[in-house]
């Protein structure tokens, strides 16, 4: 038995009449009724009662009709499920990010996939860009949002967005009532930081950024993630230097100043490995092209 003998039959059954099933089916009726010959033939009963002036289906062709019915929707629903997938829409995918992200390009990127994808489901997880590339590599993760550079050979990445940097103060620091606040003013500021190791790609920047003005950060205190050392800033412990989308973060006693000196762009980069699956392929369509840009052009300070 074949799909093509079950829509053979399930037409004729819906015309009882086999020359307007074969004209609907495209095909000769003699062909047609040999193929329900065949058919009632393996299975042991008789679909149709047939006479020279009507086709009627039997009590047993009855029944088998509901379930023929549902076996083609099945199959119908099945292939729409295969192309769904080949398209990457429908699945799971599971997505790490720096923490940092969260207040620029990842709420956009997110809002577009769930209205490009509603039917994948999202798993995010808050990560070090150091974490993401272990997890990657190991298949816990299925793409990431990082701070490059990204080193390794056996993981591609992509920088899909850039942005300045600008300074996280107390508000009542003495340089708060400021426009903007020169870096050569910060020479003997307490600096809260992370450590290079967790993000090299936004560490080396900071570090470069003091270095031209003459100075290195005095660094009394280290964090891992963007909202403990806002967090720090509130309780006076020092200043930061974030990138510029952090604003985005209110914190009361925490006000951010553009810097007089142009900074270099701190970037945020997709990672993914080369085999990658097709609900990868549709986020990273959609984080190029599917959100937003003018997001970006919005956090370059002038």
């Amino acid at each position: 038995m074949e799909l093509r003998h079950l829509h053979y039959f399930v037409m004729v059954a819906a015309e009882l009449n086999f020359s307007r099933a074969a004209q609907r089916l495209h095909i000769a009726q003699p062909p047609l009724s040999q193929q329900i010959r065949q058919l009632e033939t393996e299975l042991g009963f008789e679909l149709f009662h047939r006479t020279k002036r009507s086709v009627q289906l039997t009590q047993a062709g009855r029944v088998f009709l509901v379930q023929a019915e549902k076996i083609l929707q099945q199959v119908e629903q099945a292939v729409e499920m295969g192309r769904q997938a080949s398209r990457g829409e429908v699945g799971q995918l599971v997505v790490g990010f720096v923490s940092s992200a969260a207040y620029s390009i990842l709420p956009p990127i997110l809002q577009a996939f769930r209205q490009a994808v509603p039917n994948v489901r999202l798993e995010l997880r808050e990560l070090t860009t150091n974490q993401q590339l272990q997890l990657l590599v190991s298949g816990q993760i299925d793409i990431g949002l990082v701070r490059p550079p990204v080193e390794q050979p056996e993981i591609h990445s992509e920088v899909i967005f850039q942005e300045p940097l600008i300074l996280a103060m107390p508000v009542s620091h003495r340089l708060a009532k400021r426009a903007k606040v020169s870096i050569k003013s910060l020479v003997n500021e307490p600096f809260i930081l992370f450590r290079r190791s967790l993000a090299p790609g936004l560490y080396d920047p900071i570090i470069s950024l003091c270095q031209q003005a003459g100075f290195s950060p005095n660094v009394v205190q280290e964090a891992i993630q963007m909202q403990t050392i806002i967090s720090l800033v509130a309780a006076q412990m020092g200043i930061a230097v974030v990138p510029a989308s952090l604003q985005n973060l209110q914190r009361s006693g925490v006000i951010y100043k553009p810097l007089k000196e142009k900074t270099p762009l701190v970037a945020l980069a997709l990672i993914w490995r080369p085999d990658r699956i097709p609900t990868v392929e549709r986020f990273l369509q959609i984080a190029r092209t599917g959100y937003d840009q003018s997001f970006s052009l919005a956090l370059h300070t002038p």
